[in-house]
């Protein structure tokens, strides 16, 4: 009878061994996955990006394409005025859009109503905010 028992039990044991085992595999199946997927999506951006769009490249400068060679995959990027950057293709991070930057007039008007007058007379004592030593 003890050993009917002992034989029972072991097929728990085997499924939770199947699970201890099969459980990573698909969650490095579903890594994998989404990998590929940010890769493809990158690759489409890059390919995509034409003369005249305003790009960030992976070296975090700010620019704008004015000229495209598709037989060496790469492009020219005006950094600044008169100052261009010939670069390959995947130096591109991101195309810019005005999507991406705030409107900061309005955050501007959003603070001013939060300020306080505050006075300070000699005899108050030192000011915290004022500029001088370190003091620890």
């Amino acid at each position: 009878m003890h050993s009917l028992l002992a034989q029972g039990s072991g097929g728990g044991g085997s499924l939770f061994t199947l699970l201890v085992f099969a459980l990573p595999l698909g969650l490095l199946f579903v890594f994998m996955r989404n990998q590929q997927k940010r890769v493809r999506t990158q690759q489409a951006l890059q390919r995509s990006a034409e003369v005249g769009d305003e790009v960030l490249t992976t070296s975090g400068m700010f620019g704008t394409i004015v000229d495209e060679d598709e037989d060496e995959g790469t492009v020219t990027v005006e950094i600044a005025v008169g100052t261009r950057v010939k670069m390959l293709r995947a130096g591109i991070a991101r195309r810019i859009t005005e999507d991406d930057f705030e409107d900061e007039d309005g955050d501007a008007e959003d603070e001013e109503g939060d300020d306080e007058e505050v006075s300070h007379h000699p005899d108050d004592g030192p000011d915290e905010n004022a500029a001088g030593p370190i003091r620890s």
